[in-house]
């Protein structure tokens, strides 16, 4: 077995064909097939079916790729640190945030590394749950995760600031004409929530519940802009960090009393390198508790 084969089953996984992953690789598409069916020869099993979406990995194939992935994470950990200079770091980091947290302060931390080491390429994707972020880190596969402080927070963490939180309304909303909105002035309005096991959502739960609200679900939301611009068109109210409310929406976004804040946090992989760290510096120097500031009725 080889890294490249590794590489090319991810791909396919990842694409749900032979074709696609072919493209993204830059490869001809009998390259990528034939390493696949050599793979699972060599291994005597079935990595992929085939279904009418396309290919999807076997139950022994995710189990497989679980490990494919943690293995070219530390090639290319490995190979960034062979080519890395003491002033020149070069290769690939790879940075997952929790949903909904660190919007205005990742792309700063991130645009500063950038200019200090600009051979050094940054993938970023986002996951909205604290389980999978804390399965991620575990099996090595990320350099470092952003995300919201929770009861699996590893010990090791380090504490960058809380994220304030604030309530979207619907244009011409009649609590728009305050300054701040009361928790319990929400009472009975319709909620635009998050996926289930997100951390946004358990939040939006927990300070309901806290101050004596049931939400009422009029929609979930993947994303955080998507949930305040559906709030701005009056399908609901939302919950969500000051610094993730979208350009544009700021005059329909009220801070919140009692106020709401996060502890975000960040966790590195073990062992962190000089990118991993000089990232977390970078993150630290961010402004992190102070509150947005929101725009008043005209």
């Amino acid at each position: 077995m080889s890294l490249r084969q590794y590489e090319y089953a991810l791909a396919v996984a990842e694409e749900g064909s032979v074709t696609a992953a072919a493209e993204r690789l830059h490869v001809a598409q009998p390259s990528v097939s034939q390493q696949i069916r050599g793979l699972e020869r060599e291994l005597g099993v079935r990595l992929f079916a085939r279904t009418p979406t396309g290919l999807v990995p076997t139950v022994v194939g995710r189990a497989f790729l679980r490990e494919a992935e943690v293995a070219v994470s530390a090639a290319r950990r490995a190979r960034a640190t062979a080519q890395a200079g003491a002033d020149d770091l070069a290769g690939e980091l790879v940075v997952a945030v929790q949903m909904g947290f660190g919007t205005r302060q990742l792309p700063g931390a991130l645009g500063a590394l950038r200019r200090r080491f600009p051979r050094l390429e940054v993938t970023v994707f986002e996951e909205p749950s604290s389980a999978e972020l804390e399965s991620l880190c575990r099996r090595g596969v990320l350099d470092l995760a952003l995300m919201a402080e929770c009861e699996r927070t590893p010990a090791d963490a380090h504490h960058l600031g809380d994220e304030e939180f604030a309530v979207a309304l619907g244009a011409g909303h009649r609590l728009l004409a305050a300054d701040r909105v009361g928790l319990r002035e929400l009472e009975g309005e319709p909620w635009v929530r998050f996926d289930r096991d997100s951390a946004l959502d358990g939040v939006l739960v927990s300070v309901l519940r806290n101050n004596g609200l049931t939400p009422v679900t009029a929609a979930r939301a993947s994303q955080t802009a998507t949930a305040v611009r559906w709030a701005a068109h009056g399908l609901g109210v939302t919950l969500v960090p000051a610094s993730a409310v979208p350009h544009g929406h700021e005059h329909l976004v009220r801070p919140v009393f009692p106020a709401v804040s996060q502890p975000v946090i960040a966790v590195l992989r073990q062992d962190a390198g000089p990118a991993e760290t000089a990232l977390l510096e970078l993150l630290r120097q961010e402004t992190w508790s102070e509150p947005a500031a929101f725009s008043p009725v005209p």
